[in-house]
């Protein structure tokens, strides 16, 4: 639950799932002023592997998905204006994983969905050294999985042309979906998530509090 600080000003509340939700919410009201709703389609390339188009432009539809343009609008029709409102609030799939170019703001790959198993095999390869994976235990508090984003990274960057060398050379930013909304809705002046979406990914130490850089290396 979003606490109320200011009474004049609005809270913007983004859902993020697999149906997206944008709700304008004036601050200390009850009822939600407004909602608006676009649906981003599961396609699935073979038994196992799931994806979605991700929307990587504000100003038209991009898998039948216009997330920042309904906003706009949606605050439009309430007559609310930027400087009233006080916060944005994100919920989203948090193992979902997003690579994209920050040179040109556009995904190297569609967005793999936390459902998808199409990394089991390489979870199996790391799971064959006991000491790694006590180690990604104690230091993340999770079990080596398909389901996390840290093996999903690592099919993208080995799988996408020239992905490797990108990220190398410090053009690509990962992160899950609240991360990639924040670098959008900031015009890319903004990357960052926060520790509970860092410890879904198998890559933050949940300890140190920082990205763990030996998990990173085995990658």
């Amino acid at each position: 639950m979003l606490e109320v600080l200011y009474e004049d000003n609005h809270i913007i509340a983004v859902n993020k799932k697999i149906s997206d939700i944008v709700q304008a919410d004036k601050t200390g009201d009850t009822p939600l002023s407004e909602e608006v709703k676009a649906y981003i389609k599961k396609k699935y390339n073979k038994p196992g592997e799931v994806y979605l188009g991700i929307p990587h432009r504000v100003d038209r539809p991009v898998s039948g998905v216009v997330i920042f343009a309904r906003t706009s609008k949606a605050l439009t029709r309430l007559n609310i204006h930027g400087e009233e409102i006080t916060g944005i609030g994100i919920t989203n799939q948090r193992e979902t994983t997003i690579v994209w170019d920050k040179e040109t703001g556009l995904p190297i790959y569609n967005a793999v969905v936390w459902q998808c198993r199409r990394t089991a095999g390489i979870c199996e390869e790391l799971m064959k050294n006991a000491e790694l994976v006590d180690y990604i235990k104690k230091s993340t508090g999770l079990l080596i999985d398909a389901y996390f984003s840290a093996t999903k990274i690592k099919w993208i960057l080995d799988h996408v042309e020239g992905a490797r060398e990108k990220a190398e050379a410090g053009r690509l930013l990962f992160g899950t979906v609240d991360t990639w909304l924040i670098w959008k809705l900031t015009n890319g002046m903004a990357h960052v998530t926060d520790y509970t979406n860092a410890s879904r990914t198998m890559l933050f130490n949940i300890h140190t509090l920082e990205w763990d850089g030996r998990i990173l290396q085995e990658l």
